[in-house]
């Protein structure tokens, strides 16, 4: 999901809000939480554009 506002004359993507739709073991939570802290610094499209779009996550965790 991406919030889109106009700046001179042009679209501009300034926020995009990911939400991760996960089944797994309540008990996983933990390291799940940890892994989607962290894992936007290993990600080539997240590290180019962090500077000029405000990137979040979400965890929508369904139990086994």
């Amino acid at each position: 999901m991406g919030e889109i506002e106009v700046e001179s004359k042009v679209l501009v993507i300034k926020r995009i809000k990911q939400i991760f739709h996960l089944t797994a073991s309540e008990e996983d939570r933990e390291t799940i939480e940890r892994v989607l802290g962290v894992y936007a610094d290993s990600c080539p499209v997240a590290r180019s554009v962090r500077d000029s779009i405000e990137i979040t996550s979400e965890l929508n965790l369904t139990a086994k």
